[in-house]
């Protein structure tokens, strides 16, 4: 092998090529928008008992914070509210058919306030949590079972296509069959990193 520091690869030539640096303002929006067009995300937890990373399907219920913390509703007797009260952080995972992406790791917080849950709630989580015939318990909006899971962001990291819907497939068939210069990473997506730092500054208005 070559200790030859000009035959030394890029630490990720992907990330090199594709790294779209915007406006923070951009960064957000799109990424906001993205993140409702997908509407379901995979949460994933650290198992309370074993540690385990365990990943669920979550339908988005609502975003805060002009687009930054994610609201998900959440029977509070499930194994994510137990994992949660175990280990808050969290990741969300979008992903749609196009191959356009999205994670948002953050910190997660059980919200049972009945003014928050009456706000969020939706008549489609009695199809999910059923009637008891209890006269409490019956998927209503004052249902004990009925949570809300805040997600505050603390950093996020997404990829969308350069050349519209088809764009990430064509680009990587492209690549694959040598269209690109010889060596050269195909230039796949628009990869955008969100840091700590940015979500604060949005989370106080600052759009720039």
């Amino acid at each position: 092998m070559s200790t030859s520091t000009s035959d030394k690869p890029t630490a990720d030539p992907y990330r090199e090529k594709n790294i779209d640096n915007v406006s923070l303002k951009e960064k957000i929006e799109d990424l906001s928008e993205f993140i409702s067009k997908c509407k379901f995300g995979m949460m994933t937890t650290h198992h309370g008992q074993t540690g385990a990373l365990v990943s669920r399907c979550m339908g988005l219920a609502a975003k805060e914070n002009n687009g930054v913390d994610l609201i998900f509703h959440t029977n509070t007797i499930s194994g994510k509210t137990s994992d949660i009260s175990h280990d808050p952080h969290v990741n969300i995972s979008f992903l749609n058919s196009s191959g356009e992406w999205a994670s948002i790791s953050g910190t997660s917080s059980m919200i049972t306030d009945r003014g928050t849950i009456k706000k969020y709630y939706s008549p489609a989580l009695k199809a999910w949590l059923g009637d008891l015939g209890d006269g409490v318990h019956d998927g209503g909006p004052e249902d004990p079972r009925i949570g809300v899971i805040r997600v505050r962001t603390n950093t996020a990291t997404y990829a969308i296509a350069r050349r519209g819907e088809k764009g990430v497939e064509d680009q990587v068939r492209r690549g694959e069959l040598g269209g690109e210069k010889e060596g050269e990473t195909p230039q796949v997506t628009r990869l955008r990193e969100v840091n700590e730092q940015e979500i604060e500054r949005w989370r106080r208005g600052e759009k720039e």
